[in-house]
């Protein structure tokens, strides 16, 4: 694969965005260790398990759209790593699934995992057992996370207790909400169902064409609030969902959008790689700890690969290997 800092020219805004979160990323590698090893099954997941679990998808995501050989490949397959023996590979996830069978968590993250190649005979056969219950039919989720479940029960081979397309039909962006009732929970709402609908970008194609339209012409302008509004997070997350589309190029506007876009996420980037959630950047400096980084900066990674691939003129998934 090659891209614009292999020609040898001037390197893109996206390219060294991905190269130093990346490296911020790797920098901050402790900090996504469990507590003692592994969290207690009464902790609190989303400040123990959530980053972990955030960790191997995006790396995994990051390391399928990379060329094999190269430091980017390299880097995320060392944290794709590190995150898996944290979950003592895979062990971990039999004790949640033991200690809370109708919680979704330990499957959607394990899924990451297995989408990589890293699985776990015991767990997945615990999944089964689970899975064949009216319960994990029935269990009550929101549309875009019910989405999500779908997706994880394909990558690890379980049968779909759901229709997608129903799911997907379900949620804000299936049905192509007015373009103005977009606000930040909506946001983040309709970029993980475009996550889940085409597995991380590994599947572009299964958009359907009414709504890749429908997100070429207005991700434009909600990526335009958000950097207005200093969401760095959210306009991470827009731009992966731009580098997704399968017909980007042939949209007006995104193109400027995006480039926009990565211009200000290199600007708001510190010297170190790291980038906020929200808020000012230099010379008004927000709150850099890792609580109000890791996400933000884990996900500019992961989008700003995905564009560095398009801006070599290969779709991102003419590039995955080993994907599930």
């Amino acid at each position: 694969m090659v891209t614009e800092a292999s020609r040898g020219g001037r390197e893109s805004h996206a390219s060294r965005v991905s190269r130093s979160a990346l490296e911020w990323v790797r920098d901050h590698q402790d900090s996504f260790r469990l507590p003692d090893g592994e969290p207690a099954l009464d902790a609190d997941a989303n400040w123990t398990l959530k980053p972990l679990g955030e960790l191997a998808q995006l790396t995994f995501s990051i390391r399928a759209h990379s060329e094999p050989g190269s430091a980017r490949h390299g880097h995320a397959s060392e944290l794709l790593g590190f995150a898996w023996d944290q979950t003592r590979q895979g062990g971990l996830f039999v004790d949640l699934l033991r200690g809370e069978p109708f919680a979704t968590y330990p499957l959607e993250i394990y899924a990451a995992f297995a989408a990589a190649g890293l699985r776990h005979p015991g767990f997945e056969e615990l999944a089964v057992t689970v899975r064949r219950t009216r319960g994990w039919e029935r269990i009550e989720q929101e549309p875009n996370r019910r989405l999500g479940m779908l997706n994880s029960e394909r990558r690890v081979g379980l049968p779909p207790s759901g229709d997608p397309s129903a799911a997907l039909a379900r949620t804000w962006l299936g049905g192509l909400p007015e373009p103005w009732t977009f606000e930040r929970t909506a946001g983040y709402w309709l970029t993980h169902v475009v996550f889940h609908l085409t597995d991380w970008g590994n599947t572009p194609r299964l958009m359907p064409a009414e709504l890749g339209g429908y997100l070429a012409a207005w991700v434009p302008a909600w990526l335009d609030t958000c950097l207005e509004a200093e969401q760095w997070d959210l306009s991470g997350e827009l731009l992966a969902v731009a580098a997704i589309l399968p017909d980007a190029a042939s949209y007006t506007g995104l193109a400027d959008a995006v480039e926009t876009g990565w211009a200000r996420i290199a600007d708001i980037q510190d010297a170190a790689g790291g980038i906020p959630e929200t808020g000012l950047g230099r010379p008004h400096e927000p709150a850099r700890d890792f609580m109000h980084c890791y996400h933000s900066t884990l996900v500019a990674a992961f989008a700003a690969t995905l564009a560095d691939v398009r801006l070599a003129g290969v779709h991102p998934a003419a590039v995955q290997e080993g994907v599930a």
